[in-house]
Parts: structure tokens; C-alpha cells; sequence
């Protein structure tokens, strides 16, 4: 498993509004789970951005935390395109000139797990933080199954 640090309202808008393509610097061969984390810097003009707005960013929600883990998503593909000055059908996330990181069946975490990142670029987690994360949804599933 792997992990990103984005800067918030970039990481809520993947773990609660629909954000569905992370913007990157470089490709990466890596496919698969990834740990969405929400870094310790804070991009403040996105906060306005009616992007940011339509996915209900509220900077009082537990995922607008910074420095946790707030999220976990797939890895699914990354489109190369628009960074060879070619077009793309990537979406409204899609940043010209950038590599656009497709991400998949993202999953908000029950609460932001404390964690330090790295950016840019993927890194590993501890295998402690990834145990914790699957015991948390796996408790969440558990309590879900047994109030219905």
C-alpha cells in the first residue's frame, strides 16, 4: 500500500466531494490502494474555488483536518496527456500541463487518523498506520451489520 499527501481543500474535496483526480507533478507505475493524506500546508485561494464550494468543504468537518490520514482510495490509472500539451476528457479536476492521478472508490475515514506525510510524490506507510486503518473500517462494517 501506498500513500499521497494533498493539501487540503484538496484531500476533503477527494474524501467527501467527488474529487476524483489528483493533480501531480510526475506519472508513477504504481496501480492500487493508496492512503489519502491530508498535508500540514493548506492551499487558502482554493478555499474560494466554486469546485471547492460544490463539494461542500467546511473547514469545521473532521476531514478537513490536516496532518491525518483521511481517506482511502484506488489508484486506478494516471492520463499523461494534458502534460504533453495534448487534450483530455479527465474532468473539471483536471489541471492543464499536470498528470492526472485517477483515483477510484474513495472511502472517508470514520475520523482523520494522525499521521505524518511526505509530499511530493507516493510514500510508504507504517504498517501500524495501515493495520489501524483497516481495524477502524473493519469495526465501522461491524457496527453497520448489527444496527440493521
Amino acid at each position: 500500500m501506498q500513500a499521497l499527501s494533498v493539501q487540503q481543500p484538496w484531500a476533503f474535496a477527494i474524501a467527501r466531494g467527488g474529487k476524483s483526480v489528483s493533480n501531480e507533478s510526475a506519472p508513477t507505475a504504481y496501480r492500487g490502494p493508496l492512503l489519502v493524506h491530508a498535508s500540514m500546508r493548506v492551499d487558502l485561494k482554493a478555499c474560494d474555488s466554486p469546485l471547492i464550494q460544490a463539494a461542500g468543504w467546511d473547514p469545521r468537518d473532521p476531514l478537513a483536518t490536516i496532518g491525518a490520514i483521511i481517506a482511502v482510495a484506488e489508484l486506478d490509472g494516471v492520463c499523461s496527456a494534458a502534460v504533453r500539451g495534448g487534450s483530455c476528457d479527465c474532468g473539471p479536476w483536471a489541471d492543464p500541463g499536470a498528470h492526472h492521478w485517477h483515483l477510484g472508490g474513495v472511502r472517508a475515514l470514520p475520523r482523520p487518523i494522525v499521521a505524518l506525510g511526505r509530499s511530493p510524490g507516493l510514500w510508504e506507510p507504517k504498517p501500524a498506520l495501515v493495520t489501524e486503518i483497516s481495524t477502524m473500517f473493519a469495526a465501522t462494517a461491524a457496527l453497520d451489520h448489527s444496527s440493521s
